[in-house]
């Protein structure tokens, strides 16, 4: 099944809120250290539960995984503060429990990409005559 009119726009009004929020009302250094991309939200059917998926920038010299826990501990640790204001952007009675996860499908791009230039630097090279 598809997603409903209410989802779609839900999910980007709480993208564009939490978005809104790390730019000018967090203060937690582990949210405002790193340049982090909200790339998206999805909701559930009843809206008590979004998923938010977040995508902060690694640089050449950090570990990713380490990079990703601190910035998923600084939004679980502010998430009842997203929470809030969420509520009160939206004009929301009940605001959905907030759940963060890695978005990693730039990476996931970045390897398909690699296997793919593999194969065509694997493959021998056409060059358009025949070789009879």
């Amino acid at each position: 099944m598809g997603k409903s009119y209410r989802q779609g726009r839900l999910s980007e009004e709480i993208k564009k809120s939490i978005s809104s929020y790390l730019l000018n009302g967090v203060k937690d250094p582990r949210l405002t250290s790193h340049l982090l991309t909200i790339s998206g939200v999805e909701v559930t059917a009843d809206g008590s539960y979004a998923t938010v998926y977040v995508m902060p920038l690694v640089l050449s010299g950090e570990d990713r995984d380490e990079v990703w826990k601190e910035v998923h501990d600084g939004f679980e640790h502010a998430k009842g503060l997203f929470r809030k204001k969420i509520a009160t952007d939206i004009k929301l009675r009940y605001a959905p429990e907030l759940i963060f996860k890695l978005d990693s499908s730039m990476e996931y791009g970045r390897h398909i990409d690699e296997l793919i230039d593999d194969i065509h630097r694997d493959e021998p090279k056409d060059d358009g005559e025949d070789n009879e």
